[in-house]
């Protein structure tokens, strides 16, 4: 018998419990008051019980008389005091909740406007439901949820998370999960996954108590142990995780957080392969986070497209001038830049970045394979005071880059808030005590120490204290004052996108992009439906010459070539 991750129900009332635990010579099965079991010592270090059980029992695996953990592949943890990630698995059953949009088989990837949300700052997942007709009036069609894995405490990003089958309590049940995908499919909206398969948070991974070949020791992520994927077991359990989020919950798609970290791309790729396998009838969306800008993954029949932070870095420098830490390698000659990245995706494509070579040629590639962003959770949240871009640059350039991001051919994503012109911030925030919030809270502030705003030791204690709450309660996202005029913004955009930039977004390829003045560039792209685009924008502060227009003026803002002017076309 092949095992997996992960406790089974047999029907009959009885259930299957399995444990990967090869450093120890027995493990027991405690279910909640019932008898603990012994489980049985199979091959490759698995152990296995069944017994009587049914959906709702709270079960853990006692490993000696002083140390008892959960499940690793738990779908649920109990909720108070001995709940959490350290207290009582529970036994759930995938098949029961009632599916209402039943018909659901997603949209086609060039549809995506994506929208990143978190849950927590919007109240959980009943929250996310709510905000969803909004979203779809709008023009979004997807929803990207941060990590919704369980983590320690109430409040995290996501990335802490220590058991990635378990949906975060804080958020609601794996049934509430369901209803707001539900919802989603209800109003056409695709909903997405961040996953983490690089690293597992600081508090509450047990794995290294009874499996530490789990982990690879002679490789380190920055949060962490990198794990050890090439293991049959390891490989499986996030495999087997993808999986269980597209089948159970119906997610349409799944956004792989830093895959760079995890450096197997064997293990990537046939993870893309399995998934396109099993899942043949489904619009099903793979998308990348890849520092190594990678274009071969994103050959067809693996993932869909990578986040483009070249896109966001280069642009940033341009809005704000800002150079260092994300943006130092991307401060001299902006503009080229940026109209490389037009152009061919990649702005690095074997270069070095400052840190070595990185990127390969990607200029081959669709447009469609990337995806754009000026601000996400990263590049708000990791900045001190998590300040948006609206606060950082002048409002009419911003409305132009985000018409250059919205009405061009790679795919859109926006950061819940920002097309409210939400000024609220967006700040990183944990939930750890004691040491681990010492080193937290310190570690953060030491992350600035060489920007030269923070050089200075008493300026570096006004960054805020992740594990104080009141860093939470300012990161919920408030309407802007002009939230209307941003509103309507977006709107005409997503709807012009929708009309006449997505029918031919497959096969989109570049015709160039040139460079006008400082801040200023006119690029072009063949479309898959035989039409021309173009765009003509001035991010700078002197007036440039824009080209001619072709055929149908699309969209306009400002006098054209002035500063904070843009212009798309359309030509058949």
């Amino acid at each position: 018998m092949k095992m997996r991750w992960g406790p089974e129900l047999l029907g009959g009332g009885r259930a299957r419990f399995n444990l990967w635990a090869p450093d120890r010579a027995g493990v027991m099965l405690e279910l909640e008051g019932a008898q603990t079991l012994p489980m049985e010592h199979g091959a490759d270090g698995w152990f296995t019980a069944e017994t009587e059980a049914t959906p709702g029992a709270r079960y853990r695996f006692r490993l000696d008389a002083d140390l008892a953990v959960p499940d690793p592949a738990s779908r649920q943890q109990a909720a108070g005091e001995d709940g959490g990630v350290h207290g009582w698995s529970v036994l759930t059953d995938p098949d029961e909740y009632r599916w209402q949009t039943t018909g659901w088989q997603g949209r086609p990837w060039p549809e995506a406007v994506i929208m990143e949300v978190h849950a927590g700052v919007l109240g959980g997942f009943a929250g996310v439901a709510a905000l969803l007709p909004q979203l779809a009036q709008q023009g979004i069609t997807a929803v990207q949820l941060m990590p919704v894995n369980a983590f320690t405490g109430t409040r995290n990003w996501g990335y802490d998370g220590v058991l990635p089958y378990a949906v975060a309590g804080a958020y609601g049940t794996p049934d509430e999960l369901k209803a707001l995908v539900d919802a989603a499919h209800d109003l056409g909206l695709m909903v997405f996954l961040d996953v983490v398969y690089n690293h597992f948070g600081p508090d509450g991974n047990y794995l290294g108590a009874y499996a530490a070949g789990f982990f690879d020791e002679h490789a380190h992520t920055p949060w962490g142990g990198a794990v050890a994927v090439s293991r049959d077991p390891v490989r499986r359990f996030f495999i087997d995780n993808a999986l269980m989020w597209l089948r159970d919950y119906r997610i349409d798609g799944l956004r792989f957080d830093a895959v760079h970290a995890i450096a197997d791309n064997a293990f990537l790729d046939t993870m893309a392969r399995e998934i396109r396998a099993a899942l043949p009838d489904r619009q099903t969306h793979l998308v990348l986070e890849n520092e190594n800008n990678d274009p071969d993954r994103l050959a067809p029949g693996l993932y869909d497209a990578q986040w483009n932070d070249d896109f966001h870095n280069v642009l940033h420098v341009i809005l704000t001038g800002e150079r260092e830490g994300y943006y130092e390698g991307f401060a001299e000659r902006a503009t080229e830049r940026l109209a490389r990245c037009l152009a061919e995706g990649f702005i690095y494509q074997g270069e070095d970045s400052g840190h070595g070579p990185r990127g390969a040629p990607s200029g081959h590639l669709p447009a469609g394979r990337f995806v754009t962003f000026l601000q996400n959770h990263d590049q708000v949240g990791n900045r001190a005071l998590g300040e948006r871009l609206i606060s950082l640059t002048d409002a009419g350039k911003l409305r132009a880059a985000t018409a250059l991001q919205l009405l061009c051919p790679q795919v859109p994503l926006l950061f819940m808030g920002e097309t409210e012109g939400s000024t609220t911030p967006f700040l990183f925030f944990t939930d750890f005590h004691d040491e681990l919030a010492d080193a937290v809270r310190e570690g953060r502030r030491k992350e600035f120490a060489h920007f030269a705003a923070f050089s200075d030791p008493e300026a570096r204690e006004g960054i805020p204290d992740p594990n104080d709450p009141a860093t939470f309660t300012r990161s919920m996202p408030e309407p802007g004052p002009d939230a209307a005029e941003w509103r309507s913004f977006y709107a005409d955009l997503l709807a012009l996108r929708d009309a006449y930039v997505v029918p031919g977004i497959e096969g989109a390829h570049s015709a160039g992009a040139e460079v006008l003045g400082e801040g200023a560039i006119a690029a072009r792209w063949l479309l898959g439906d035989g039409c021309t685009l173009g765009l003509a924008f001035n991010l700078g502060d002197a007036p440039v010459i824009f080209p001619s227009p072709e055929g149908r003026v699309l969209f306009e803002l400002g006098e054209a070539g002035t500063p904070a002017s843009f212009v798309a076309w359309i030509a058949k």
